[in-house]
């Protein structure tokens, strides 16, 4: 089991490239160094009504990765075709094999209801090594009330 330590990893993505820095978690103190640059990766919010746009491009849909991080019964009340269901409480079962089920290199976009629980998961993607990483602003919920009414709200 992996065991994610956000003090940790933001020294570490804040650290100069061969600067020994000092971290405090729950565990202690840490010193790490990053030894080679990492690859740049982006993460910004996508609003609802951008994406509406970009999901009536069939094209978008095929090369584009769009994961759905609610929970089933969530998604049974509403949901978005072309999303692959994540749910962030099974993540224990994706999470390790993401790289391997997913494309780092293609544009992933994450949603949830209203757009927590999505950031988390996009914030741990881009640990992953995902280049380009967007989060839906406002999740489902604003995606219906700005973007696509036929969506319901709950």
């Amino acid at each position: 089991m992996m065991l994610q330590v956000p003090e940790f990893e933001e020294a570490a993505f804040s650290a100069p490239v061969n600067k020994v820095v000092k971290c405090k978690t729950k565990f202690g103190w840490h010193l790490l160094q990053v030894l080679s640059e990492r690859a740049e990766s982006v993460l910004q919010d996508i609003q609802p009504n951008e994406l509406h746009v970009k999901m009536q491009d069939s094209s978008f849909l095929e090369e584009a990765q769009l994961i759905d991080v609610r929970e089933p019964e969530e998604v049974a009340k509403a949901s978005l075709s072309g999303f692959q269901v994540l749910p962030l409480r099974q993540f224990g079962s994706w999470g390790p094999e993401i790289s391997s089920k997913l494309d780092t290199e293609k544009d992933t976009y994450v949603m949830c209801h209203h757009g927590m629980r999505s950031l988390q998961v996009a914030k741990w993607l881009q640990t992953q090594g995902f280049k380009r990483v967007f989060n839906v602003s406002g999740g489902i919920h604003e995606y219906a009330v700005k973007a696509d009414p036929s969506i319901p709200t709950y």
